[in-house]
Order: structure tokens, then sequence, then C-alpha cells
């Protein structure tokens, strides 16, 4: 089929950039305006909903980025979710010294001395006894027994010793002096405890009692008489307003000899006891001084 010169027309679409109009100038006939007019309506209504379209999709590209953003600087994706970065030491709330709380500095009051109790009568007021001194019937030191005898208590304190001893004693105005007699295998001591107000006074009559002077020994309670003659071994010491004495020798009568270590043993035992005996009775006291001042 022959389309006369030229080949075949091509028909216009509005829609197509490149389509043209069907109309010729040689025709001699005058244009459609009116078509013409609602093609290019046509045109610039599909221009702007394509604009529309892309400005839509252009915000939210952009709010995809942001929020992309914020995550990253939250942290990482790893599979922990561990923040890989914490935010400054400033920003963190701390414990400080003026949010704690704060209390008046305070110390406990210092153990009070059992030698301030043993050291003036008007203190040591806890009852006193050879019993309270001495109590049971028997004491062992180390791995050594030894049998209790006989006790004795007096306040005419001269009346309870010999030599030069008695007259120490009275000067330095002696109140009572206690006595108790120990055994073991043929070997007695007795220990004499002279009590004076003062520990100055004790210590006086410690310093001036000599060699010549000795609590007398004490029998009864199935311990018979010993050194009432002879030679036995003697010591003296004081704690305290306390002064004690012990006289050590054979139950048979034989002299003491530097040799007899038996009896210097036991004269060493006891008077040792006697030291803590007097020790542990300040210590009594001071322990319920300090309960009744809590």
């Amino acid at each position: 089929m022959s389309y006369g010169q030229g080949g075949p027309q091509s028909q216009w679409d509005p829609w197509k950039p490149q389509s043209q109009q069907p109309w010729s100038t040689s025709t001699g006939q005058t244009p459609d305006w009116a078509s013409l007019a609602e093609a290019s309506e046509t045109r610039n209504k599909r221009r702007r909903v394509l604009f529309i379209g892309g400005g839509v999709v252009a915000t939210l590209a952009i709010g995809t980025a942001v929020a992309m953003a914020v995550v990253s600087a939250g942290g990482d994706d790893n599979a922990s979710g561990t923040p890989t970065s914490l935010p400054a030491s400033a920003s963190l709330p701390s414990d400080s010294a003026d949010s704690a709380p704060s209390f008046e500095p305070t110390s406990a009051p210092p153990p009070l001395d059992p030698e301030d109790f043993i050291g003036n009568v008007k203190k040591d007021t806890a009852p006193l006894s050879a019993e309270t001194l001495f109590p049971g019937t028997q004491l062992t030191m180390g791995e050594t027994v030894y049998k209790k005898g006989a006790t004795a208590d007096t306040k005419n304190c001269a009346t309870a010793a010999k030599g030069t001893l008695p007259a120490v004693l009275t000067k330095n105005d002696c109140t009572r002096l206690l006595r108790v007699t120990y055994v073991k295998d043929g070997v007695a001591v007795t220990v004499g405890v002279a009590v004076f107000d003062t520990e100055a006074q004790a210590g006086k009559a410690k310093t001036e009692a000599d060699k010549k002077g000795f609590v007398t020994a004490l029998g009864g309670s199935g311990v018979k008489t010993f050194c009432d003659s002879g030679v036995c071994r003697t010591t003296t010491n004081s704690y305290g307003r306390y002064a004690y004495f012990t006289t050590a020798g054979f139950l048979n009568g034989k002299d003491v000899t530097t040799k007899d270590t038996k009896v210097f043993q036991t004269g060493d035992d006891l008077a040792e006891f006697t030291f803590r005996q007097i020790h542990r009775r300040g210590e009594a006291q001071a322990s319920a001084a300090a309960d009744v001042g809590q």
C-alpha cells in the first residue's frame, strides 16, 4: 500500500517527544489550537506529578541517612551489643566525699590498768582473804601439782614473821598478813602476803627486808611444822600494795643448800603464782569498773 510521496507519515503521539503533529503547511489548513492547548496541559500535569514524586523519594532518602547516622553514633552492630565508647567521666555520676555521710571521729577509751586498782586501798576494794588469793585444794605450775595445806589471816603482821621482818612490817604500816602452805615430795613452802594501803609502802617494805627476816612457816592441815630451826630458803618481792614472801624447806628439818633445786623450784613457783593472783585481782576489778563505765 502506498501513502504517496515521502513514504508513510508518522502518527503523532503527544506522549512521545519526537512525534510530530498531523498538519502540513502545504495543505493550507490552520492548526487545531484547541487540541494543541489540551496536549500541552496534559504534558505539564505529567511533569508536576513526576517532580512531586521525586521530591518524596529525596525526602525519604535524607530521612534514612539521618536515622542511620544516629544508630551509628550510638554504637556498632556487633553481636554482643556492648557500646564501644562511654561518655566522658565528667558526665557519669560518681560518689564523692561531699555526698558521703560524715561522722564525728570517735575512739575507744584506753583499757583500765589493773595496777591502778591494786596500788591503792581506795580502789582495791574487792573481797580479800587467803581463800580468794589461793583458792581450791591444790595448784598446778607447769607439770607440777602442789597440795594445799593450812591458811591463816592476821591483822597483827608482826606476829606472823620472825627475825628482822616484824619491825619492817610494823614500820611501813602493814594492815594484814595472809599465809598459805603448799607441799610436794617432802618439800614445803609458806607464802606470806603483807597488805599495805599504798604501793609505796609495800615497795619500801620489800627494800628494807633482809635475809635475817622471814615469814613464819605455817604447819597444820596434814603438814607438820617446818623451818622452825635450821636453814631454809626465803624470797621477798612486792606488787602493787602487796609485799609477798616465801619460806621453803624440808619437812624432815634438813638444812637447805644451794644444791637443793627442788626447794628453790618450789619457792619460785609459789612466788610466781602469788604474783599472778595479785595481777588477776587487779584485772578483775579493772574489768568490772570498765563495765560500769559503759
